[in-house]
């Protein structure tokens, strides 16, 4: 039986009349730019999300871009975040000219680690802000990382790309911080059709920078108060989205599941020794990707005879920022940063969408045997 890492097909099936009858009212209004439909998303999402401000945005590396512009990050400046991660957490900060300094992670979840971030801020200068990514769906500890970040003043950007729904310590992943950045990417727990993002904060003054920022810095028709982009999502992804989001609950539900059965079916397998799997969260992990850990000296035949068994399975991330050959000149050498090294070279992500069958699953962990 082949498997695969992601199959979309089958959640459009599932939504098809709501989602066609959501592009269908968007096109016939010809409303394609910003409007009811966006506005509306970003209600939804205030809702959701239970934070006063959400700002649709063109894509979750815009939606890092813009919060960083509004918080005044430029040249000079130095912007604190962790080693491992989507390229973009990084790549954001250099394209406004300002400098990178990474952060070893935590074993655990791949998140930052609080006690490395203190040794880091006390030894950096002019940091201008500190983003924090939920990765995989597993939240940071932000209790310790606000403590650390309120002591010295330090807004903080959480990239919660890939942790809409997660909670931590009793509040949702974008509460913690002073604003986040949010992806839905097709592949994201909140999948579009397309790429798109928001931003999201509980500052009123933030906000409203973001939304000039978003829209070639204007606030009022020709008059631009500073220098934005084109960072607007357009209508028809609003509206997909806008379905979408109301089934959310089930679908991180469903996720959730899979990798509570992954759990039953590794330990009845016996493959304890040979594969880490992922730890749950005490709060609420909501199992973006499904990330496993073996030995690095395994993980590379292992991908290649789950492929040739037709088991998708996917490498997340193989190269820390500081190995990527664009940030070499930031003087960062093999060995720095000994977790992120690790677990990039021992992770296997295996399929978790919501719409995996037990049988699939089954098949998944057969393949390891």
């Amino acid at each position: 039986m082949a498997v695969p890492l992601l199959d979309l097909t089958r959640q459009y099936a599932a939504l098809q009349d709501e989602i066609e009858a959501a592009a269908l009212n968007v096109l016939r209004s010809c409303k394609y730019i910003l409007g009811p439909e966006v506005e509306g998303f970003e209600r939804d999402l205030q809702r959701y999300l239970g934070v006063p401000h959400v700002l649709a945005i063109s894509s979750g590396t815009d939606a890092l871009l813009v919060a960083l512009m509004a918080l005044g990050v430029g040249a000079g400046d130095a912007v604190v975040l962790p080693v491992y991660s989507f390229f973009a957490t990084a790549g954001v900060v250099a394209r406004l000219g300002a400098r990178p300094v990474f952060v070893d992670v935590e074993p655990t979840f791949g998140t930052l680690d609080p006690l490395a971030l203190e040794r880091v801020l006390e030894a950096t200068k002019n940091v201008k802000a500190v983003i924090v990514v939920h990765l995989f769906g597993a939240g940071a500890d932000m209790p310790k990382i606000s403590a650390i970040c309120k002591a010295r003043g330090l807004p903080i950007l959480e990239d919660a790309a890939q942790a809409i729904g997660t909670r931590i310590a009793g509040k949702q992943a974008g509460q913690w911080g002073t604003c986040a950045a949010w992806s839905t990417f097709p592949s994201k727990n909140l999948g579009g059709m397309g790429d798109g993002g928001f931003f999201s904060t509980s500052d009123e003054k933030l906000a409203q920078k973001v939304k000039q920022l978003r829209n070639h810095g204007q606030s009022d028709a020709y008059r631009h108060e500073s220098i934005g982009g084109n960072f607007r999502l357009d209508a028809l992804q609003c509206a997909l989205l806008r379905v979408k989001l109301h089934h959310l609950e089930e679908f991180t539900q469903r996720r959730r599941a899979n990798a509570l059965r992954y759990a039953e079916l590794f330990a009845k397998a016996g493959t304890k020794n040979r594969i880490c799997l992922p730890k749950d969260v005490p709060d609420r992990h909501t199992y973006h990707q499904y990330v496993t850990y073996v030995e690095a000296s395994e993980r590379d035949a292992l991908k290649q005879r789950l492929t040739e068994r037709q088991v998708g399975c996917a490498v997340y991330y193989p190269l820390p920022f500081h190995l990527q050959p664009c940030f070499a000149k930031l003087g960062y050498v093999r060995g720095d940063f000994p977790v992120a090294e690790r677990l990039a070279a021992t992770n296997l992500a295996l399929p978790v969408f919501p719409e995996l069958t037990p049988e699939e699953q089954r098949e998944v962990v057969a393949a390891f045997v």
